[in-house]
């Protein structure tokens, strides 16, 4: 069990995986079927882990994409995401790590407030999604828009590098540190 690293493994021919981390089995599962239902000229694995680290095993392909999702209706959640980054190389952090917060649609119900998972992402520069996971047609659209980011870090899209969409996500998403 060790540090994950983006470029540690040789990519596969034509193929982009992703890592959903977080605690909510059911949501997670949900989303990586939407994920594998969308179209697309690559094929697309999705593979789901409660925390971080990995155990060490010879055959796990590389990871092109990592998903932290985080519950805001459960603290452990959110500490089991903070626990687990601790476990992610640097450079990762480069456009290949992304942030999902679910569950915000019902404030009064949460446990841990936005603003915390705001300070998060803004610490680690990666971008911050929302959607309520458990409304099929949000579930359906976000596993859309994660099918192309991933297609994006693992290299299919011409013209377009992880750290460049980092970049365009990271503009029109993210608040001045001043306002956080």
């Amino acid at each position: 069990m060790s540090v994950l690293k983006p470029l540690d493994k040789l990519p596969a021919l034509n193929t982009a995986t992703g890592l959903l981390v977080g605690t909510e089995d059911a949501l997670l599962q949900q989303l990586a079927d939407s994920m594998l239902k969308e179209d697309c000229a690559s094929e697309l694995r999705v593979h789901l882990a409660k925390s971080l680290p990995l155990p060490s095993n010879v055959n796990r392909p590389r990871i092109d994409l990592i998903v932290f999702v985080i519950n805001l209706h459960s603290k452990y959640s959110l500490q089991h995401v903070q626990e687990s980054l601790r476990h992610v190389d640097a450079s990762f952090f480069l456009g290949r790590v992304c942030f999902l917060s679910t569950g915000a649609g019902q404030e009064h119900h949460c446990s841990i407030h936005r603003n915390t998972v705001l300070k998060l992402a803004h610490t680690y520069r990666s971008p911050l999604l929302f959607c309520d996971l458990e409304v099929e047609d949000f579930r359906a659209t976000m596993a859309q828009r994660l099918v192309r980011m991933l297609l994006v870090c693992a290299g299919h899209v011409p013209g377009v590098s992880a750290l460049s969409l980092l970049s365009l996500l990271r503009s029109s998403e993210t608040p001045p540190p001043e306002e956080l």
